[in-house]
């Protein structure tokens, strides 16, 4: 481990942080390695225990590590990554990077529509049925999103709760009512998470996550569906690729 320069004029905690992402960028400390203690940080780089903390708790934050009360701090395993150029349901995305997907069905009702609901699904008419599908996805085994899921009950006829066992629920879409989807509109930005959300998600409560709201079409230019979906934000990475 090389050591932190005082006369550098970078901040101490900056360069302790950055040394120990070099070295597990480099793989001299792998996933779920424990690494050196604040103590023992202190001591090889003649530092305070304060900028010590500092410099771990940023790569927490981020991420990077992880830590256990009274076992220390260790080298997280890296975030999955996911490309938002692409339109593939969770289950079709993780199944095909290797993962184990599972899920927890929350909520399966059938409910006339808000107004809301009703302009992104771009209802007409009074009194319109959606049905609202609220998911906790899990891979894994860790708790991973939290899904709520708009449809136009008049396209997606006949769907159950018990259609969705096992199953993605873009598979569903195309095989039994052939809406297929073909692009979709998104937004992203982060929010903190309530007690309820927390507990679902196996966190802390008040920690930050990422809101994605999406509008997903057909390639009749047809409205499928109206997402909703709360990522964890130390289990996910987003990449964008952009053209000139």
């Amino acid at each position: 481990m090389r050591k932190v320069e005082k006369s550098n004029p970078l901040p101490l905690y900056y360069q302790l942080k950055e040394i120990i992402q070099e070295m597990i960028d480099n793989e001299e400390l792998k996933p779920d390695d424990l690494i050196p203690t604040e103590r023992e940080l202190c001591v090889i780089h003649g530092i305070s225990r304060m900028t010590a903390r500092e410099a771990i708790m940023s790569l927490v934050n981020e991420g990077i590590l992880y830590r256990e009360q009274g076992k220390g701090t260790f080298v997280a395993k890296p975030k999955i990554n996911h490309q938002l150029s692409e339109l593939k349901g969770l289950t079709e995305d993780m199944e095909r990077m290797g993962h184990t997907v599972g899920t927890r069905t929350l909520q399966f009702e059938i409910s006339p529509a808000t107004k809301r609901v009703a302009k992104h699904l771009q209802l007409k008419g009074e009194q319109q049925k959606v049905i609202m599908l609220k998911r906790l996805r899990i891979v894994d085994q860790i708790p991973y999103a939290l899904e709520s899921v708009w449809l136009n009950k008049e396209k997606c006829f006949n769907l159950t709760k018990e259609c969705l066992e096992g199953t993605s629920l873009y598979q569903i879409l195309r095989e039994r009512y052939n809406l297929i989807p073909h692009y979709a509109r998104q937004t992203v930005e982060p929010i903190s998470l309530s007690e309820y959300e927390s507990k679902l998600l196996d966190v802390k409560p008040g920690t930050l996550a990422l809101l994605f709201r999406r509008t997903t079409y057909s390639i009749q230019e047809e409205i499928i569906e109206y997402t909703k979906a709360i990522y964890r934000t130390d289990q996910h990475k987003f990449e964008v690729i952009l053209k000139a």
